[in-house]
């Protein structure tokens, strides 16, 4: 049927779920739960010489949707940016002239703490009412001149799932200036791969567990799914009896081993990223014994391994102690919108910093010669850490996020 909002409701006989056919050039209207879509966050829709971005909801069950949008206008011309979720990095610039209309395909994934309706994954305070664990499918439009003509969602069965466990360096962070390289991994797929992020900030392996984060994967997972899971930071700072990198922390990662490769998962391990930090003009460890550990482990137990540690190392050397800077979060004060103090963060990426890193775990993952990599998207470059991108041409228009809170942990 077609309603009064011009969006066109087709029901799938073979499942509880809409297909959705949005014609954005026609009037909308703005998100209410009970209408169930329309312009959210606050926004309206986009016109010929807009520069805020635009945001727009549909209320959809958990699971995977296969979304095409139709960038571009009749009506003028347009310089897009296009995110999903908690800013999940769809297209980083397209440019479309007056008439031009493009199609873009991808997946999103949509996913809510319940589990099993008993169990439920306890979420930090930040993540309560973010649009990562709410129960809609969110676009972001941004850019110069963001143009969108049309939105089609439609529930989609990928061919591979990948689940990513972890902490702030893997989370979708929900505030600039920070980002993960989780949240920018999705972009190098198409549409038959769906990315699942059940990272936090601040997480530990023992509290990514407590949290039924790990059950919410057990419930669902299913054969031949891919487990990411990186860990480290925030464990090394484990100070009670049986902490360490050899026993608890060693134990909790033979508890992912032990608990998801009887269902059928596909485990990879992936040592921690390092923190920038320059004695003598060179990158230095400050992960302890724990890199060490996951390697010890991953090769005891027969899973492949990433190590970021010493990807991200090299990165760091190849942009040097200052030029480093321009991968995470060194700003000083008044960059951003109520940002009163200078930030140096040594540890989060800023969205430019999470998109190097996002292509250090996919050359990870060529070199390990995982089928994944058959989906990966024709934009894929190829890269190596000794010759970074350029930070200066990566385009990343802001998120309106109302504050710079530094994530949990360090």
């Amino acid at each position: 049927m077609v309603n009064i909002f011009h969006i066109t409701t087709v029901l799938l006989l073979s499942a509880l779920s809409s297909v959705y056919d949005i014609d954005m050039t026609k009037p909308q209207p703005t998100y209410t739960d009970s209408l169930g879509y329309g312009y959210d966050c606050g926004t309206v829709e986009l016109s010929k010489n807009q520069k805020a971005p635009m945001f727009f909801s549909v209320k959809v069950p958990e699971g995977d949707y296969k979304v095409t949008v139709t960038l571009g206008s009749k009506y003028y011309a347009g310089i897009t940016a296009l995110r999903s979720e908690t800013r999940r990095m769809v297209v980083d610039k397209m440019v479309t002239r007056k008439g031009e209309l493009r199609d873009v395909t991808f997946n999103v994934n949509v996913h809510t703490p319940y589990i099993d309706g008993k169990k439920t994954v306890g979420l930090h305070r930040r993540e309560i009412g973010e649009m990562n664990w709410d129960d809609k499918l969110t676009l972001e439009f941004n850019g110069e001149s963001p143009a969108v003509s049309r939105i089609r969602i439609e529930p989609n069965t990928p061919a591979c799932k990948i689940w990513l466990c972890g902490n702030s360096t893997v989370t979708d962070q929900d505030g600039e200036p920070y980002a993960s390289w989780g949240q920018m991994f999705p972009f190098w797929f198409n549409e038959k791969v769906s990315v699942e992020n059940l990272a936090m900030s601040g997480l530990r392996t023992t509290s990514f567990i407590k949290q039924n984060r790990l059950e919410k994967i057990k419930k669902e997972l299913k054969k031949d799914d891919y487990v990411l899971v990186e860990f480290g930071h925030n464990d090394e700072k484990d100070r009670h009896p049986g902490s360490g990198a050899w026993y608890n922390f060693s134990m909790n990662l033979k508890t992912f081993i032990d608990e998801l490769r009887p269902l059928g998962a596909r485990i990879i391990f992936v040592t921690p990223t390092e923190r920038r930090n320059f004695q003598n003009g060179m990158a230095q460890p400050t992960h302890g014994d724990y890199p060490a550990a996951i390697r010890t482990i991953a090769e005891r137990e027969n899973v492949p391994l990433i190590d970021l540690t010493v990807a991200t190392t090299a990165l760091f050397n190849a942009m040097g102690e200052e030029g480093s800077k321009h991968l995470l979060v060194h700003y000083p004060m008044g960059t951003f919108p109520g940002q009163e103090t200078e930030l140096k963060d040594n540890t989060h990426a800023n969205a430019f910093g999470a998109f190097e890193i996002s292509k250090l775990i996919i050359e990870g993952m060529k070199k390990l010669g995982i089928n994944l990599t058959d989906y990966l998207r024709n934009e894929w470059p190829g890269f190596t850490p000794s010759e970074p991108d350029d930070w200066q041409q990566f385009y990343w228009p802001l998120t309106p996020s109302g504050y710079t809170e530094k994530p949990a942990g360090n």
